[in-house]
Formats: structure tokens, sequence, C-alpha cells
């Protein structure tokens, strides 16, 4: 038996949460940070918004509608909808807009990048292990390493803090 879900949906989900990632990244830049610090976040922003690309692109070659994937007992779905729900930045713009009000440092904004960036490669390996064919895997691996890219340059900025 198939479930409704498929490849597209997953793909909305994380144009959803580049989107989050892009209002975080845009608001964390706009702070009293250094002109360094502030350019920093500027450029994750534009990185976000060319996964944004990436993910439209690749939306665009994903089979209009139709189920995907055999899970009969809608296991899968339920857990990728749990994934994309417990995501540091998808529990809506007044929670975001509250973790952005609440940083007082340049590390706090470091380490909440760095947990959006973490809670995005976990998201997006398990949309890269749901995926239905090689070539929406070897797409979405490319997305992975982008965001690892992301993790370990803040990890180095945060690094050099302490």
């Amino acid at each position: 038996m198939l479930f409704s879900f498929n490849t597209g949906e997953v793909f909305k989900i994380a144009l959803r949460l580049e989107e989050q990632g892009i209002r975080f990244y845009e608001a964390a830049a706009a702070r009293p940070f250094s002109s360094e610090i502030r350019e920093l976040f500027q450029t994750l922003a534009r990185a976000e918004k060319g996964h944004q690309a990436f993910i439209t692109d690749l939306l665009t070659r994903v089979p209009p509608a139709g189920p995907t994937v055999w899970d009969p007992d809608n296991e899968l779905d339920q857990y990728l909808k749990m994934m994309a729900d417990q995501h540091v930045f998808s529990r809506g713009q007044a929670e975001l807009d509250r973790q952005i009000e609440s940083l007082t440092d340049f590390s706090q904004a470091v380490i909440l990048a760095m947990s959006f960036e973490k809670d995005s490669i976990v998201f997006f390996l398990e949309l890269m292990n749901a995926a239905d064919n090689n070539e929406s895997r070897e797409q979405m691996k490319k997305l992975v390493d982008a965001e690892r890219g992301h993790l370990r340059r803040l990890a180095r900025l945060l690094a050099g803090l302490k």
C-alpha cells in the first residue's frame, strides 16, 4: 500500500525551512554586531536563498502528483512531518522573532545559527534517505554538503570567540 506522501511535498517543506533560515540570518545581520559579523549573516542569508533556488529547481523535476514511497503504516510520512515541525525555526514567526530578540551577543547568534544548520542537516539527510530515485538522493546530498559547510564555518567562528 502506498500513502499520499511524495518527494515534491518533502521539497516544499524544505523550502519553508530555508525561508525561515533566511529570515533568521537577515534579522541577525540587522542586529548591532560588528560589520564583519553582519557580513557573515548576510552571506549565510544569501546562501540560504541559493538553497531555495536549488530546491525549487529540484521541485520542477519531481512528478507533479502521486505517491512515491511504500509505507503501509504511514510511518515515514509522520516521521518527516515531525522532523519538520521540530526544526528549530519551524515554530512560527513569533517564535523566530522571540529567539532573535533574545540574542544578547554574537556567540548566542552563532549557536542558534548552528542549531538551525544541524537541524537542517538531519532533516535533509532523512529526506535523502526517503528519496525515491538516485537523482533526488544525489541532489539532496549536495544540499547536505552545503549545510555542513555552513556548520563548519560557524563552528570555526565560535571556536575563535572562546
